[in-house]
């Protein structure tokens, strides 16, 4: 019998590889294994895996169901990192679906959690993704405030953002840094 682990590697490598029918069947094989290890956590990682198919396939419903399993998995042991990372996965489900205020909910609490644990990159990333509802919204300024906190906190940053950042340092120079 293949171990647990293994069968991790392969849903992933056929999740990388698109083969999102097989990866979830892998996937919920991996699980069943760390089940019986007596891992609860790693079959809660593979529960979030298995939603990360469904959403890949746009079964948004299923994506949030299997999410929810893993996040109260998270919460009863408290797993603070990986209760953060479902809420930013089952923020982007909600973005899919339309469900903005869910979203938004969603990424909050994950933005929280991460600022909290000190894990400054997440949270960054976490914040961009707010920051692109507030957009959405329409809501221009608060956007950008929340932009900027993001980009203060990541540490590599694409053109664009780096491009971003001088300007809004030359704005601070130029406003007194309000």
């Amino acid at each position: 019998m293949t171990d647990a682990k293994t069968l991790q590697e392969q849903g992933v490598k056929l999740y990388d590889q698109q083969d999102y029918e097989a990866a979830a069947r892998i996937f919920q094989q991996a699980q069943q294994a760390y089940e019986a290890d007596n891992q609860p956590d790693m079959a809660a990682e593979m529960l979030v895996n298995i939603g990360l198919v469904h959403r890949a396939l746009g079964e948004h419903q299923q994506a949030l169901d299997m999410m929810k399993k893993a996040l109260q998995i998270f919460q009863e042991t408290n797993d603070t990192l990986r209760t953060a990372q479902v809420l930013g996965n089952m923020g982007g489900v909600y973005m899919e679906m339309g469900d903005k205020e869910q979203a938004y909910n969603c990424y909050r609490q994950a933005a929280d959690t991460f600022q909290e644990a000190g894990d400054k990159e997440k949270y960054g990333q976490t914040l961009l993704a707010i920051a692109k509802i507030q957009f959405k919204d329409g809501k221009i300024w608060p956007a950008a405030a929340t932009y900027e906190v993001a980009l203060e906190n990541l540490d590599k940053l694409n053109f664009s953002q780096r491009v971003l950042q001088r300007l809004i340092k030359i704005r601070n120079g130029l406003t007194g840094g309000a």
